[in-house]
């Protein structure tokens, strides 16, 4: 079976469009089937826009698992001197969000393919609402990866809904030496803060 985290997604295409509305923002995104949430902005997404600080002002910052682009439409925009990677397993995910990043002017997305950052690139901050789904071991596996390319003084900040394992897996970021901090909680989703 495919999921929104296959490269190539098995779903045919169905294009559709969903709002993005903050307080300082309102976008309209194209969405696609067979990426994540395409038919609304995933709450725990939208919890996450509307509890974070704002991200650092300049440098790099990374979406990890950007969908088709809100996260890293956001920070881009709050952020606008700073360079957003916005990383994917799904193909066309990537192509939303390219399509996304230049419908709204924000030249400063970079949609890559997770495996193409260059491995020099540290980021400032991390935003992401992880893919729980993939499994416990795959998911160790990527906030591993991504957390270890943290800047001295980058933060991370992770949404992840409460009966999908937020506090064992703050658990675990502790237990593998980072600091790790239940920096907001709102329906039944908590925001972890992630440091070294």
């Amino acid at each position: 079976m495919a999921h929104y985290f296959s490269e190539q997604p098995q779903a045919s295409s169905k294009p559709g469009a969903v709002q993005l509305v903050l307080p300082d923002l309102h976008l309209k995104l194209e969405t696609d089937r067979g990426v994540f949430s395409p038919d609304r902005i995933d709450l725990g997404t939208r919890i996450l826009l509307e509890t974070v600080p704002p991200p650092p002002q300049e440098g790099d910052l990374l979406d990890l698992g950007c969908g088709y682009g809100p996260i890293a439409l956001t920070m881009a925009s709050r952020a606008p001197s700073a360079t957003v990677w916005a990383v994917d397993v799904n193909r066309r995910s990537l192509e939303l969000t390219e399509r996304n990043a230049a419908a709204a002017r924000l030249y400063k997305v970079k949609p890559i393919y997770v495996d193409d950052v260059p491995d020099d690139v540290k980021f400032r901050a991390i935003w992401s609402n992880p893919a729980i789904r993939i499994g416990k071991a795959a998911l160790h596996e990527m906030l591993t990866r991504w957390l270890t390319r943290l800047t001295p003084d980058g933060v991370a900040y992770l949404v992840v809904q409460k009966h999908l394992g937020s506090d064992s897996l703050q658990r675990w970021l502790g237990e593998q030496g980072w600091q790790a901090s239940r920096f907001a909680s709102r329906a039944a989703y908590r925001i972890l803060k992630v440091e070294r």
